[in-house]
């Protein structure tokens, strides 16, 4: 029997395998956007980031045909009204690097007390069926604050000044184990996953 499909829709490297890692036991066959060369990259127009995760993955799955995740995640700066938000990775400007970013963040953030910085990143997900229809959407955060200055070199993004509550450590700082299991994205995916396997469990006729 063949396994389930999955493309994992995003062209972000480091979300990408930090997914295909959360997923790595869910006996899905993981596809990515790069087996499909064709294929058309759809824009985050919505105001939401649960609004961006449904119009990817119903975009992709349409064209893919196949069963498709995508999720919309970022950064929410209580100091700064919320900012970045849904726009965190184009913060700036669509093409600024990732050092750029935190760095007018941090200035934005320039006598503000520790506090004050409180922050959280927040992933909303999709499921799309393979004829684009959204069968399945969740939204997880994880709390915590900003650091004074960036510090580690793991993970991706603004993970080098957000530090989780109970811990003392930026998630770039954090061992990957660690970071998958109090994540944001984590806890979306967990949902995911309990999604996916409902819909290929076995049926039991009563």
């Amino acid at each position: 029997m063949s396994r389930q499909q999955l493309l994992i829709a995003t062209s972000n490297a480091g979300k990408l395998r930090e997914l295909r890692n959360l997923l790595a036991a869910s006996h899905l066959e993981l596809l990515d956007l790069r087996e499909f060369p064709s294929i058309e990259s759809i824009a985050e127009t919505g105001s939401t980031f649960s609004e961006n995760a449904s119009l990817k993955a119903s975009g992709y799955a349409r064209q893919a045909r196949v069963l498709t995740l995508a999720d919309d995640s970022g950064l929410s700066v209580d100091a700064l009204g919320g900012r970045p938000g849904v726009h965190s990775a184009s913060y700036l400007h669509p093409k600024a690097a990732y050092f750029e970013r935190i760095a007018s963040l941090l200035a934005e953030l320039e006598g503000v007390a520790e506090r004050d910085r409180t922050a959280r990143f927040i992933c909303s997900m999709a499921v799309s069926s393979a004829a684009g229809e959204i069968v399945f959407t969740t939204e997880k955060s994880c709390e915590g604050h900003i650091a004074a200055a960036p510090r580690g070199s793991g993970g991706f993004g603004y993970d080098p000044i957000f530090v989780p509550v109970a811990y003392d450590q930026t998630f770039a700082e954090l061992p990957a184990e660690i970071k998958n299991r109090i994540s944001h994205r984590a806890r979306a995916l967990g949902a995911v996953r309990d999604f996916i396997a409902s819909l290929t469990a076995p049926r039991i006729d009563r």
